[in-house]
């Protein structure tokens, strides 16, 4: 069967330190959320990927979240047509169960420990989390340093921008995608919106998931600008309008500025805006905001820009360079915790879980078979 993958990042390394949209890895619909606890070492990915694995394999369709401060790793698998998720509810992926027994259950890893075994360890693990936390303050201090100098290039080609034939393309962008029988012209409530990572900082670089999360869009419009053309506002405005008619939206963020925009799904419509690279050349439209610059003031700023664009580069490296140090470092971490696990018995709770998730499954199916048959 073939199963339809979707990864993204619900958390980042940024400018403001970790920064997390985890409250939003569970969609409207949710109807089983499995918390699994444990400290690093103890299986928490590794069990998550071999439930993943085995749904792909059974043909499900599946959203992976995958870690920022380890790309390999995964932080939560969602089984979308069940309303099911798996996520890690650990430190600084904080998710505690709010309804313990009744929608969520917790997994503990933790319990397969050999305390006896990691506490000979005691000190080396004080002082390899210490190193690990040192590391990670090191790179949001580069991201920090990073987004002041982001900043001073945006207010550059700001000040070159004519905005007013900007607000007059949002305008006429908003009737063309939003002006449609889709939905009542009346509705009794306002949309939803979403939000995630579609891209990262981590030890393998800067990753971008937008080809994933976009594979479906049936139209998918890019966004041509340099840093401060205005991108992140009119994807901002158009997701505020279809959400006043009613849509539900999804918003996906960069990781420098966590609160800027990559792009917007419109999933009523199943169309999106997008500024990643991915879609430059496969899209159904491009919308150039750099056509609405003054070239001359532009070109009055050129060596100042460029200056600050090679400052910005090597800033954001150095952040990613201690990432990965801090990834290195939690990997000693995990060492002085994987010889003290009874992998046995974590295999026994994969069996267990399984079995949970696929009655879950069956439930959600016979349910939904109720629904129809009435």
């Amino acid at each position: 069967m073939n199963s339809r993958v979707k990864k993204v990042f619900p958390g980042g390394n940024t400018s403001e330190g970790f920064f997390s949209y985890y409250r939003y890895l569970l969609e409207k619909g949710t109807r089983r959320i499995f918390v699994i606890k444990g400290g690093p070492g103890v299986g928490k990915s590794t069990l998550m990927k071999k439930v993943a694995n085995k749904l792909l394999e059974l043909g499900y369709d599946l959203e992976l979240h995958y870690c920022s401060s380890d790309n390999n790793s995964l932080d939560g698998i969602a089984v979308l047509d069940a309303g099911i998720v798996m996520v890690d509810g650990t430190a600084p992926h904080i998710v505690d169960p709010k309804y313990p027994g009744g929608l969520d259950e917790i997994i503990n890893l933790g319990e397969y420990w050999y305390t006896e075994g990691m506490e000979v360890n005691r000190e080396k693990i004080i002082a390899s989390t210490k190193e690990v936390s040192r590391l990670f303050t090191r790179a949001y201090g580069f991201f920090k340093a990073a987004r002041s100098v982001a900043e001073n290039i945006i207010a550059m080609h700001s000040h070159s921008m004519n905005f007013l034939p900007v607000n007059k393309a949002v305008l006429i962008l908003e009737k063309m995608l939003l002006d449609h029988t889709y939905l009542p012209e009346t509705c009794e409530s306002l949309g939803s919106e979403r939000h995630l990572f579609s891209s990262a900082y981590t030890p393998g670089g800067h990753i971008d998931f937008t080809d994933s999360i976009l594979q479906d869009v049936d139209r998918v419009y890019y966004l041509e600008g340099l840093m401060g053309t205005g991108k992140s506002t009119l994807m901002r405005k158009i997701a505020d309008k279809a959400m006043e008619k009613g849509m539900d939206v999804e918003i996906y963020h960069t990781p420098l500025i966590p609160t800027k925009i990559g792009s917007v799904i419109i999933k009523n419509i199943n169309m999106a805006i997008t500024s990643s690279p991915y879609y430059q050349q496969n899209n159904y439209q491009i919308i150039n905001l750099n056509q609405y610059m003054n070239i001359g003031i532009l070109a009055s700023y050129k060596e100042e820009i460029l200056k600050d664009s090679e400052m910005l580069e090597g800033l954001i490296n150095q952040g990613i360079n201690n990432i990965r140090k801090a990834k290195e470092e939690h990997d000693v971490l995990e060492q002085y915790y994987v010889p003290n696990m009874d992998f046995a018995a974590v295999g026994e709770k994969y069996e267990q879980l399984l079995s949970r998730i696929f009655h879950h499954i069956k439930s959600e199916v016979t349910v939904a078979s109720g629904y129809i048959n009435n």
